[in-house]
């Protein structure tokens, strides 16, 4: 589930969304997935169960926006939380509503995800060549 969000995007928004997490991928080795609907009951638990349903949920980072109820909800696995700190994602979520205030929800769902893949980016390990 990369991208469910009904008819709400245009094919181009669509793939520019698709392409978005595409890159934050193979950047990151997190998986993502984007919902942008209505959120059944509580986004947070909605949001939570969504996550829950995908193939691998320990390493991937679901994006919930209920446009309607104004309500953003992010949901990390657990590999996904040694690199990915709860600040880092209130980062996140404060720049995707941002640009969702000013109309622009494709553009805050791409700026979002690519912030969240660039925080979840394991940390490159140097080795240095054994002395012996």
């Amino acid at each position: 589930m990369p991208v469910a969000a009904g008819e709400r995007f245009s094919s181009s928004e669509r793939a520019a969304l698709d392409e978005t997490i595409r890159l934050a991928e193979r950047v990151s080795r997190v998986e993502f997935s984007v919902f942008v609907g209505r959120a059944e009951g509580d986004p947070r638990g909605f949001a939570e169960g969504l996550h829950g349903s995908l193939v691998a949920p320990a390493r991937s980072v679901l994006v919930m926006v209920d446009p309607e109820a104004r309500a953003v909800e992010v949901v990390t696995g657990a590999d996904v939380r040694r690199t990915l700190s709860d600040r880092q994602v209130e980062f996140a979520v404060a720049e995707m509503q941002s640009r969702f205030a000013a109309g622009d929800l494709v553009g805050g769902l791409r700026r979002g995800v690519q912030m969240l893949a660039e925080h979840s980016r394991a940390p490159q390990t140097l080795h240095a060549p054994h002395q012996g």
